[in-house]
């Protein structure tokens, strides 16, 4: 059973993104949103898979992603957690970012 392929693989483009891709799918996303990741690229003209473009508007393209060094006051609070609770500060930080 189980859910149905989420794109065809034949004809998917593969590889590095291209920046009219890229600009495409802004686009998209500002004009309509992303509630449905599965139908976005047919629905957005991208030869891509929804999977695909799920992961480059979360890992990149996202206007609130913050790149860059850290700040010595958010590298101070890291050294904190980590005297206090160890590695496991890291899940708390990761969970608290993805909302």
């Amino acid at each position: 059973m189980g859910r149905k392929a989420c794109c065809e693989k034949m004809g998917m483009k593969k590889g590095p993104w291209s920046s009219e891709e890229d600009r495409i799918l802004i686009n998209y996303i500002r004009l309509h949103g992303h509630s449905n990741w599965r139908a976005l690229p047919k629905l957005a003209g991208l030869v891509r898979c929804g999977k695909s473009c799920r992961l480059r508007w979360i890992n990149y393209l996202r206007p609130d992603i913050k790149r860059g060094n850290f700040t010595s006051q958010e590298e101070e609070t890291i050294i904190n957690l980590h005297q206090i609770l160890g590695n496991r500060f890291l899940v708390l930080i990761f969970l608290g970012s993805r909302n």
